[in-house]
C-alpha cells in the first residue's frame, strides 16, 4: 500500500523514448538489481526485479549549445563500489550508487543517482591534440570500472575508433591513454579475479591486456594479443574505403552498427575468454596466449550480439542479433562448447511487423545469488555440523535444486522484457551423491586424499551415471527417474514480466480537459471526469496514454500503420486520432485516416472512408472540450465540421481561408454553489485516483451553476489568412457567428500571419509568425499586446484555472525553435515577469500543454512536455506572488504514487540502509515483514503490534553480546515505516530470509550482504565455517610434521620417495570428471587441497594439442604442480634433438625421473636450480626443486615470479599443515594488498589460521560491522564444532583440542576483541543519531 504523502508533494514524471541503435545497446545491471540502460539522450533506471521503472537521468546539452537537443547516451557503467560503512570516521556517502555515463560527443558523467546531478565531468583538456569541435569530438564506446588501490576507482574509456583511456575519479584528470589506430576498439572488461586487470578487445580480433598498479602513467603494464578468427572483414574493409559516418572520430557502434564483437571473462576458470564474432565463438587462454577452440554458427542462425557465462554452471548464454538466445555448454575434459538449445526471447505475437530489433541482452545476478545461498546453507538436520562445513561445494545443494537464471532483454520498441531461464533434471542424482557423501564422509587426512584414486565400484552405479553423462537434450517434459543423469537437463524459459514504456518517437500530445457538458461515453447526465491521462502519438501508429499518477504506460493501441499525425480528446475516454499516406500514383492525392479508439474496449473504429484519393491531406483536428464536435481541417480545403456521435455524421463545411482554429476551453465554474442531486454512481467516485476524485467532485457540486452561455452550445474562434478574426457557435446541427464585442481596428496586424491561437471565455488569445501575443475580451472589446522578440509562435495554451477564478490565467507559449515560455496576462509587464524556457536543458520541446488536475489555487502548474529526444515531461511550476510580480521556479520532484512497492534496499538513505542490514545481520522474526494486518485504513489507527516492544522481533540467541544490546530495538523504530509501506523485502525475498535466519549467523551475514549487492562478501561468509575447519585440521598436524622434520635423511628420502610414487599414482589427468551442476562461484574462494588439485587438473587437458615450446613449457609446469611427473618426462623426452631447448628438458626429465635422490644430488639440483632462477627461468628451477622434495622453496620461488596460482596448486599437491598455510597466507598478503580483492583474501586468511590478519584488515578497511559479527560467527562455528567433540572422527576430535590455540586471538578477554567490541558499539549509537536525524524517504 502505498505511503500517503502531503499534498503538497511534487510530481516525478518522465518517460523515455525508447532506445535505438545510436545507442549502442548500453546497458549495465548492478549487483543490488538496479538496471539502467541508455535511452536516447537520458540513463533510464529500472528495478530489475518488480520491473518499475525508477527514475530517468537526461543529459545536459554541451555547455557550447545550453539550449540544443543532449547527445545520445552510448555507454552506462555502474560504480562497484559497495556501501561505505565508515561512520565514525566520514559522513554517510553516495559513493555505491554513482553512475559512469558516456555519450557520442565524447564527455563522460558521473552521476549521483540519490542525488540525481553529475558530480563531476570527465572530458580531455582544449589544449590538447585531442581536442575537437562538438560534432566532431570521439563517442564513447565503452567504460569499465578498475581498482587501482583499495580506497580508489579508476574509470576506463573506449572513446572513438581506437582510444583508450584510464581516468582518475576523484579529480577527473585522464591519466593515460592509448592509440591502437587503424583498429577499432569494442568493448572492455573487467577480470573477475583480479580487479587490477582489464582487456580491451578489436573489431578483428586485436586484444590488448593492461595491469594498472597504480594512479600514474608508469604504473600501467600492457600487453598485446591477437585473437585468431575466421570472421570475413570484408564489409569492415568496405565500410573504412568509403569513409562514411566519420570513422576518425566515431566509435564502432556508430560505423559498423551490425558487425558487433563482444567478449567475457569466465567467472570460474582464471584466464579464460570468451569471445564472439558475428559468426563465431571462440575460447582464448591469457595465460597460454593462444586460442582453445572455436565453433562457427549454423547457417541460419543470426549474428552475435553478446556473451553472457552462467556464474554457477560451465554454461553460456550468447544473444543473437534475430532475437533469439542460444545456450551453450562445455564439453567435458575440454575448454570447448557445443550449442545446445536455440530460444526465442522476441515473441511472435503481440508485436508489430517488422519485429522490433533486439539491443541488448543482461544476465542479471543478484535474484540467484540470494536463492543459491539458501541452497548452499548448511541443512540443520545434519549431524554433524563439521560434516556440512567440510563437505564439497556441490553437496549444499537441497533436492529442489533448479539452476536458474535471470536475464533482461531490451528492444526498440520501448520494452523490456524480463525472462527465467530454468535447467531440470538430475536432481536426484545430485540428492543421492549428497547423501553418499555425507554418509561416507569418514575424514582422511589430505595426503591421502591426493594419494588415492576413486574406486567407482565403491560408488555403484550412481556415480558412473554421473561419470558417463551425455549432452544436454533439449525435451518437453521429464523423464523418467532412473533415467536422470548430470547431462540429461531440459531447459525452460518463461517470460515472467515485462516493462512498457514510449514505443516510438513522440509526434503529438493531447491532454483530456473535458467541459461541465461533457458526458459519460455510455450516455447519462453526469459530466465526465478529468482523469490522469495523457495520449500520445508517435511515427510508429501507436498511441500510448499515459498514468501520470504512476508514471507509466496505461495501454498502447495500434492505431495506425504509419506516422500518428494529430490526435485530441473525446471527452475522456475516446479519443480521435488522423494519419495520412501520400498516394504513389500518377493522378496523385493522399490517403486519410481517421481513427476513433475507446479506452475502455480498446477498439479502433474508422470513419470518413472515402473511396479515392483525396488532393488535399488532413492538416489538423480540434475537438470541442465536450467532445460532441470535431473540426476537420484539410490544407486548401473547407474545413469540415463533423457530430461525434457514436456513428460520426458530418454537419457541413466552412469554406472560409482559416489559418488557426480553436475551440473554448471548459469555463470557470463560480464558487457558490446550490444542491445537486444525489448521483447515481456511488462507487464511482472511489474508483478514481485522489485528484482525480476531487475534480469529479468539483464538476458535480458546480454543474447547475450559473456559467456565461448555454450549456448546450459551445464556440470556438479563428483567424483568417487576411487577419481577420471570429467566433462560431455550434448549437446542434447550426453553426451562427457568436457575436462577439470586435477590437479596435489597429489590433488588427497586417505583418503577422496568426499562428496559434487558445480561447477560453471571455479572453482569446493569439501568436502571430512575428513573435507577437495579443489578447482580446470578446465581450467587452478590450485587447492588449506584446512582442516576445523570438520567432514565430506555433501553439499557445491556457493555464488550468479553478473555481473563484477570475483572472485572464497564464498561458504557455511554444515558439518555432522548439522552445517555450510561460507568461502571465495579468501583469503589467508579461515579458517583464515571464519564463522564458527554465532550466530544461538537454532537449527541444515539440508539443505542450497544460495537466488540467489542478484543485486549488496554491497547488502548482504542471506542463506536459513532448521532447524532441522522444521523452515525455511533467514539468511542475511553482508560482508565489510577489511584491516584484509573480515569480516562476522549477522544483525536483518525486513520484506520488507506485502501484506496488519498490523494495530495493539500497535505495533508501544510506544511514537507514545500513540499519536494516544490521538488522537482517543480528537476526530479526520473518513476522516482522508480514504487514498484510498492520494498516487497515488511512484514517484508523495501527494495529498494536506495530507500537509493541520491537525486541520481540529479534531472535533469540546465545552468542556473546557485542556492542549495545538495546541498538536493535531503536533500529526497528526507525525502519518501522518503511515495513509499514512494505518498502523492505518483498513477499518472496523475506520467505528466503526466513528459510535462513535460524541456519546461523555466517547464513544471516551472506543473505543481508546479497540484498545489498556485496555477492564477495556474501560468499566470504559462505566459506568462513569451511575455513575455519580447515585451519583447525592443519593445526593438528603440526606434531606430526615437527616429527618428520627430526627424523634422519634417509627417512625424509623414502618420504620424497613414496611422494613420488604416489604422484605416479595420480588418476590420469581428466578422468575425474568434476560435477557439471556445482555451484561456481566460490571457485573464486577455493582454498582446500583437493578443490586447488583438481582446478588445476581439469586445466591439462585444454592444452594437449598446442604447439610451440612456450606451450610446451607451460604444459610441463602445469603437470609437475598437480604432481603428474611421469607427465612431464613424457614431455620433455618429446622434445627434438635438433631443438635448442633439448639439453636443458633432457637434463630436467632425468632429474624428474629419478627414482632415488642422494645428498649430493640434492646439492647439485639445488645450484642448477639456482642458476636458472638468475638467467630467468625460475620454472625450470621450480621443477628441480621438486624433483628433490623441496617443495616449500619451489612454491616460494613461484610466488617470487609472480605465478600465485600454480604456488597454490602446488602447496595443495605436495604440502600440508603449516607448510600450506604458509603458501596461503603469504598469498592472502599479494591479493589484498595488489589484487585489491579483499574478501578473497579475508577468506584465505581464514583458512590459513591467521585470524588475527583477518581483523586487522577489516579494521584497516575501517568496516568496524564486519570484524565484530566475524567474531560471532567464528564463536558459533566453534561452540557447533565443540559439541560435537565427542563424535568418533580421531581428526575432528584433534581438532577440537587445538582449537585453543587456533581461536587465540578471538578469546573474549583479548585485547583485540574487547577492542572490537567497543568500536562496534560506537558505530552503533553513530548509526542510530544518523538514522534519528533522517526522515524516511520511500523512493
Amino acid at each position: 500500500m502505498p505511503v500517503s504523502r502531503s499534498p503538497h508533494d511534487t510530481w516525478d514524471c518522465m518517460l523515455p523514448g525508447p532506445p535505438s541503435r545510436n545507442n549502442g545497446g548500453s546497458a549495465h545491471c548492478s549487483t543490488n538489481g538496479l538496471l539502467a540502460y541508455g535511452a536516447g539522450s537520458s540513463v533510464v533506471v529500472v528495478d530489475s526485479r518488480t520491473m518499475q521503472l525508477i527514475s530517468v537521468l537526461p543529459m545536459p546539452a554541451p555547455s557550447a549549445s545550453p539550449i540544443g537537443l543532449a547527445p545520445f547516451v552510448t555507454a552506462v557503467c555502474w560504480t562497484p563500489q559497495p556501501i561505505r560503512r565508515d561512520l565514525l570516521t566520514h559522513e554517510p556517502s553516495n559513493s555505491h550508487l554513482l553512475i559512469a555515463v558516456g555519450d557520442r560527443q565524447g564527455r563522460i558523467a558521473l552521476w549521483d543517482f540519490r542525488l540525481r546531478q553529475v558530480i563531476l565531468w570527465l572530458e580531455f583538456d582544449s589544449p590538447t591534440s585531442l581536442a575537437f569541435s562538438d560534432k566532431s569530438k570521439p563517442g564513447i564506446q565503452d567504460l569499465c570500472w578498475i581498482r587501482a588501490k583499495a580506497d580508489s576507482l579508476i574509470l576506463a574509456s573506449i572513446s572513438g575508433p581506437s582510444l583508450l583511456s584510464l581516468w582518475n575519479t576523484s579529480n577527473g584528470r585522464c591519466i593515460w591513454r592509448y592509440d591502437a589506430s587503424p583498429e577499432y576498439f569494442s568493448c572492455i572488461r573487467r577480470d573477475p579475479f583480479d580487479f587490477r586487470h582489464f582487456c580491451a578487445l578489436g573489431l578483428k580480433g586485436f586484444l590488448l591486456s593492461v595491469i594498472v598498479h597504480g594512479e600514474e602513467e608508469n604504473d600501467v603494464v600492457i600487453k598485446e594479443l591477437h585473437v585468431p578468427t575466421f570472421s570475413d572483414f570484408r564489409e569492415l574493409h568496405k565500410v573504412e574505403k568509403e569513409g562514411g559516418n566519420n570513422p576518425a572520430t566515431s566509435p564502432a557502434l556508430a560505423v559498423f552498427p551490425l558487425f558487433i564483437v563482444r567478449f567475457s571473462f569466465s567467472p570460474q576458470w582464471r584466464y579464460i575468454l570468451f569471445v564472439t564474432f558475428p559468426k563465431e565463438l571462440v575460447v582464448f587462454d591469457l595465460q597460454y596466449e593462444t586460442s582453445l577452440a572455436s565453433a562457427s554458427l549454423p547457417r541460419k542462425c543470426g549474428k552475435f550480439l553478446d556473451v553472457l557465462p552462467d556464474p554457477d554452471n560451465d554454461w553460456l548464454y550468447c544473444a543473437h542479433l534475430d532475437g533469439k538466445i542460444s545456450i551453450w555448454r562445455r564439453k567435458e575434459g575440454e575448454q570447448a562448447n557445443r550449442m545446445c538449445v536455440m530460444e526465442e526471447i522476441m515473441p511472435s505475437i503481440g508485436t508489430s511487423v517488422p519485429s522490433p530489433a533486439l539491443l541488448s541482452v543482461i544476465l542479471c545476478q543478484s535474484e540467484a545469488m540470494l536463492q543459491n545461498i539458501v541452497k548452499l546453507c548448511p541443512n540443520s538436520s545434519h549431524d554433524s555440523p563439521a560434516e556440512d562445513y567440510d563437505a564439497p561445494l556441490d553437496c549444499y545443494s537441497k533436492s529442489d535444486l533448479v539452476p536458474k537464471a535471470h536475464i533482461i532483454s531490451i528492444t526498440d520498441d520501448g520494452k523490456i522484457w524480463n525472462w527465467h531461464l530454468t535447467a531440470e533434471g538430475a536432481r536426484d542424482s545430485l540428492e543421492a551423491i549428497r547423501k553418499a557423501w555425507v554418509s561416507n564422509s569418514s575424514e582422511v587426512t589430505a595426503q591421502e586424499k591426493h594419494n588415492k584414486t576413486i574406486d567407482v565400484s565403491t560408488h555403484g552405479p550412481l556415480f558412473e551415471a554421473v561419470k558417463e553423462s551425455g549432452p544436454i537434450k533439449r525435451s518437453s517434459s521429464r523423464t523418467s527417474k532412473s533415467a536422470h543423469t548430470i547431462g540429461d537437463l531440459s531447459f525452460k524459459i518463461s517470460l515472467v514480466g515485462q516493462l512498457h514504456l514510449l514505443s516510438s518517437t513522440i509526434t503529438t500530445l493531447a491532454v483530456p480537459s473535458p467541459s461541465l457538458t461533457a458526458t459519460l461515453a455510455r450516455g447519462g447526465n453526469y459530466p465526465a471526469v478529468a482523469v490522469p491521462l495523457i495520449a500520445l502519438g508517435t511515427q510508429s501508429g501507436m498511441i500510448d496514454v499515459i498514468d501520470v499518477s504512476a508514471n507509466a504506460v496505461a495501454s498502447s493501441f495500434s492505431a495506425h500503420s504509419t506516422i500518428v499525425r494529430g490526435l485530441r480528446w473525446l471527452g475522456n475516454s475516446r479519443l480521435v486520432s488522423f494519419s495520412y499516406v501520400q498516394v504513389s500514383e500518377k493522378a496523385g492525392g493522399y490517403t486519410n485516416r481517421l481513427v476513433v479508439t475507446c479506452l475502455r474496449s480498446g477498439l479502433n473504429r474508422t470513419f470518413r472512408v472515402l473511396q479515392k484519393p483525396e488532393r488535399a491531406p488532413i492538416r489538423a483536428l480540434r475537438a470541442s472540450s465536450s467532445g460532441r464536435y470535431l473540426l476537420i481541417l484539410l490544407r486548401d480545403a473547407p474545413v469540415e465540421v463533423w457530430a461525434m456521435t457514436k456513428c460520426p455524421i458530418m454537419l457541413r463545411s466552412l469554406a472560409l481561408p482559416f489559418t488557426v482554429l480553436e475551440w473554448t476551453l471548459p469555463t470557470v465554474p463560480r464558487l457558490h454553489k446550490v444542491p445537486s442531486r444525489q448521483s447515481s454512481f456511488p462507487s464511482k467516485e472511489h474508483m478514481m485516483a485522489p485528484a482525480a476524485a476531487s475534480i469529479y467532485a468539483s464538476c458535480t457540486d458546480s454543474k447547475t451553476t450559473d456559467i456565461s452561455i448555454d450549456d448546450t452550445s459551445e464556440s470556438f474562434s479563428f483567424a483568417l489568412v487576411n487577419g481577420a478574426l471570429g467566433v462560431f457557435e455550434v448549437h446542434g446541427r447550426r453553426i451562427r457567428d457568436f457575436r462577439p464585442k470586435w477590437p479596435s481596428s489597429s489590433f488588427v496586424s497586417s505583418d503577422g500571419l496568426v499562428t496559434a491561437m487558445a480561447y477560453r471565455l471571455p479572453n482569446v488569445v493569439m501568436g502571430d509568425r512575428s513573435g507577437n501575443i495579443r489578447w482580446w475580451d470578446v465581450t467587452t472589446g478590450f485587447s492588449s499586446s506584446f512582442n516576445t522578440h523570438r520567432e514565430g509562435i506555433r501553439r499557445i495554451k491556457f493555464s488550468p484555472v479553478v473555481a473563484g477564478d477570475r483572472t485572464r490565467g497564464r498561458i504557455a507559449v511554444l515558439f518555432y525553435d522548439n522552445t517555450f515560455a510561460i507568461f502571465d496576462l495579468d501583469s503589467q509587464d508579461p515579458l517583464a515577469n515571464s519564463l522564458l524556457q527554465p532550466q530544461f536543458s538537454g532537449t527541444l520541446v515539440v508539443e505542450l500543454d497544460w495537466l488540467p488536475l489542478q484543485t486549488d489555487k496554491n497547488e502548482p502548474l504542471v506542463l506536459c512536455i513532448a521532447g524532441a529526444d522522444s521523452s515525455f515531461r511533467l514539468i511542475e511550476v511553482n508560482i508565489t506572488d510577489k511584491r516584484s510580480g509573480v515569480g516562476y521556479h522549477s522544483k525536483a520532484i518525486k513520484e506520488r504514487f507506485r502501484p506496488i512497492p519498490l523494495c530495493c534496499p539500497i535505495l533508501l538513505p544510506t544511514p537507514h540502509a545500513l540499519a536494516l542490514r544490521m538488522v537482517l545481520q543480528l537476526g530479526v522474526k520473518p513476522s516482522w515483514f508480514d504487514t498484510c494486518n498492520t494498516i487497515k485504513d488511512n484514517n484508523t489507527s495501527r494495529n498494536h503490534s506495530s507500537w509493541s516492544d520491537f525486541r520481540s522481533y529479534m531472535i533469540d540467541s546465545h552468542l556473546p553480546t557485542i556492542g549495545d544490546s538495546v541498538v536493535p530495538e531503536m533500529l526497528l523504530k526507525v525502519l518501522e515505516p518503511y515495513r509499514r509501506d512494505g518498502c523492505i523485502l518483498d513477499a518472496e525475498t523475506a520467505g528466503l530470509y526466513a528459510s535462513v535466519v535460524n541456519e546461523g549467523s555466517a547464513a544471516r551475514f551472506a543473505f543481508a550482504a546479497a540484498i545489498f549487492g556485496e555477492s564477495s562478501e556474501a560468499l566470504f561468509w559462505l566459506q568462513l565455517p569451511r575455513a575455519l575447519i580447515h585451519s583447525m585440521r592443519n593445526s593438528s598436524k603440526k606434531s606430526r610434521q615437527r616429527a618428520s622434520v627430526s627424523a634422519s635423511t634417509s627417512e625424509l628420502e623414502d618420504t620424497s620417495i613414496l611422494s613420488r610414487r604416489a604422484s605416479r599414482g595420480k588418476s590420469i589427468p581428466g578422468k575425474e570428471k568434476k560435477d557439471t551442476v556445482c555451484y561456481g562461484r566460490l571457485t573464486s574462494m577455493a582454498f582446500d587441497q583437493e578443490e586447488l588439485w583438481r582446478s588445476a587438473n581439469e586445466r591439462i587437458p585444454w592444452h594437449e594439442k598446442l604447439e610451440g615450446e612456450e606451450a610446451i613449457q607451460n604444459r610441463v609446469h602445469e603437470l609437475v604442480s598437480v604432481g603428474n611427473l611421469e607427465g612431464a618426462v613424457s614431455l620433455l623426452l618429446s622434445t627434438p634433438p635438433e631443438d635448442s631447448h633439448f639439453y636443458a628438458n633432457a637434463l630436467r626429465a632425468v632429474a624428474l625421473s629419478s627414482a632415488v635422490s642422494r645428498s649430493l644430488l640434492e646439492l647439485a639440483v639445488k645450484v642448477v636450480a639456482a642458476n636458472m632462477v638468475r638467467t630467468d627461468k625460475s620454472l625450470s628451477g621450480t621443477h628441480m626443486l621438486c624433483a628433490v622434495g623441496r617443495y616449500q622453496e619451489a612454491c616460494s620461488q613461484l610466488q617470487d615470479a609472480g605465478c600465485w596460482t600454480d604456488a597454490a596448486t602446488l602447496a595443495a599437491t605436495h604440502l600440508q599443515g603449516s607448510d600450506y598455510a604458509r603458501v596461503l597466507q603469504r598469498w592472502a598478503d599479494h591479493v589484498l594488498h595488489t589484487e585489491h580483492s579483499f574478501w578473497r583474501a579475508s577468506i584465505l586468511y581464514v583458512a590459513a589460521g591467521a585470524l588475527q590478519e583477518a581483523l586487522a584488515a577489516f579494521r584497516d578497511a575501517q568496516q568496524p560491522d564486519t570484524a565484530a559479527l566475524f567474531l560471532l560467527a567464528c564463536h558459533e562455528i566453534n561452540a557447533q564444532i565443540a559439541s560435537k567433540s565427542g563424535n568418533s572422527d580421531d581428526l575432528l576430535r584433534l581438532s577440537v583440542e587445538n582449537q585453543k590455540s587456533i581461536l587465540l586471538h578471538l578469546n573474549p578477554d583479548h585485547q583485540d576483541v574487547i577492542a572490537v567490541s567497543e568500536c562496534y558499539g560506537q558505530y552503533q549509537r553513530k548509526l542510530v543519531h544518523l538514522c534519528m536525524d533522517l526522515q524516511p524517504a520511500f523512493d
